[in-house]
């Protein structure tokens, strides 16, 4: 584990407006025109809580969101739907609203291969998406949320993926009709292609990540990860005093800890957890600036593999964050297995490597005397977690955690969906 505490803390949290909680609330409402919208669960991790001596440890499990088993879902497919509805009001001179848009036949992204909508939407916004062409680079979940977006308003999708995303992981956003390009190199080097491709072919890029003069899709894809704290507002039952937040270019980390201290006074801290192999925001807060690392051997937490942050992300998160701290793989296993066995079945979590990573820094932190005493990690501590992942790849979740998804997911009380 490495482990730094914030060398140039602000004084108070940044604010931005696309991701306070008027946009949360925007966000939610906007879905709900989409889809038979509900919230995601928050697991109460009591047996953790007493074990580490800390008041609560809340999770909330973003592994069934949309059908999609990330909270990606709600970031590329509200971007896809946000982009149609800007071309479609600017091309017919009038404002085009959400309930032009078609609607999902069910609470999911995931429609069946020939289905697309309960509600066609309006024919003239319908024949403007038909003729936009979106495409990003992805590890996975971003490419598969702008994929499903796309399909369900009639638009094409090309995404870009590099050699480490696996079989399964592409097969999961070819089955929305994108095409798929495979790139040499990293993530980072899938961004760069789709950029380019985008500027050769005037396709619309949807990138997760943003640099200097391309930052408004990004911030869009940002404002749907804000959905979460929307929830989180009546789902907790205290405000928390510490959020663990797991980080790739620092898209989903910026947009929860901004939106969180919208909502929550005072604002929790903010822990961000990267894995040892690619923490670039960890080398971004030891320089002071923002920096890319060289490409190392590949992670387990393939959603986290980046290796440069996201301008927006890192100006948001440079004076918020509390401390970045970066995490093995083996501390990410570790994490995945304590979620899928807890003593208690109405505790038992299915996250994928990428999804543990929050509690595999919080279980670090808490090993370590000096950090947690640091961090204040005490009998007063509520601390919350953020599943982003469920199992994305099946193999490789029954590998790490030694039983199957299903199996494990067999254990989750139904009451746990009883009220969303």
């Amino acid at each position: 584990m490495r482990y730094l505490s914030n060398p140039q803390p602000g004084a108070v949290p940044p604010d931005h407006p696309m991701l306070d909680a008027n946009a949360a609330r925007a966000v939610v409402a906007l879905l709900r025109e989409c889809f038979d919208y509900r919230p995601t669960p928050l697991v109460d991790l009591r047996g953790i809580a007493e074990r580490e001596g800390l008041a609560m440890v809340s999770i909330k499990d973003e592994g069934a969101r949309l059908g999609l088993k990330s909270f990606k879902a709600l970031g590329g497919a509200y971007a896809v739907f946000r982009l149609v509805l800007a071309e479609a009001s600017r091309r017919l001179n009038r404002n085009v609203t959400a309930d032009e848009l078609p609607r999902a036949a069910s609470g999911s992204l995931a429609l069946p291969a020939h289905g697309t909508a309960d509600r066609p939407g309006h024919s003239a916004v319908a024949a403007i998406a038909a003729g936009m062409t979106f495409a990003c680079a992805t590890d996975g979940n971003h490419g598969q949320s702008v994929a499903a977006g796309a399909r369900l308003v009639g638009a094409r999708a090309i995404i870009f993926v590099h050699e480490g995303v696996s079989a399964e992981r592409r097969e999961a956003i070819a089955r929305f009709g994108a095409e798929i390009h495979e790139v040499p190199g990293s993530y980072d080097d899938a961004v760069a292609e789709s950029k380019h491709q985008c500027e050769i072919h005037g396709w619309t890029l949807l990138s997760d990540t943003s640099w200097p003069g391309y930052t408004t899709a990004p911030a869009l894809v940002m404002q749907g990860y804000t959905a979460m704290t929307h929830e989180l507002h009546s789902q907790l039952g205290a405000a928390p005093t510490h959020v663990f937040l797991q980080a790739g270019v620092g898209g989903f980390a910026a947009a929860l800890a901004t939106s969180l201290a919208s909502v929550f006074e005072p604002a929790p801290r903010v822990v961000i957890v990267e894995p040892t192999r690619a923490a670039c925001l960890l080398a971004s807060a030891e320089a002071g600036t923002a920096v890319r690392i060289d490409a190392d051997a590949p992670t387990a937490m393939a959603m986290l593999e980046c290796y440069e942050p996201s301008l927006l992300a890192w100006d948001l998160l440079q004076p918020m964050a509390t401390a970045f701290m970066a995490v093995d793989d083996e501390d990410a296993v570790a994490a995945m297995r304590r979620l899928a066995r807890p003593l208690k079945d109405a505790e038992v979590v299915v996250a994928g490597e990428s999804g543990s990573a929050g509690l595999a820094g919080l279980l670090a932190a808490c090993g370590a005397p000096d950090i947690k005493t640091a961090l204040g990690l005490d009998e007063t501590a509520r601390v919350l977690l953020i599943n982003t992942e469920g199992a994305t790849d099946e193999a490789r979740y029954a590998a790490a955690v030694g039983q199957s998804a299903a199996e494990v997911a067999a254990r989750i009380p139904a009451s746990r969906f009883d009220t969303l």
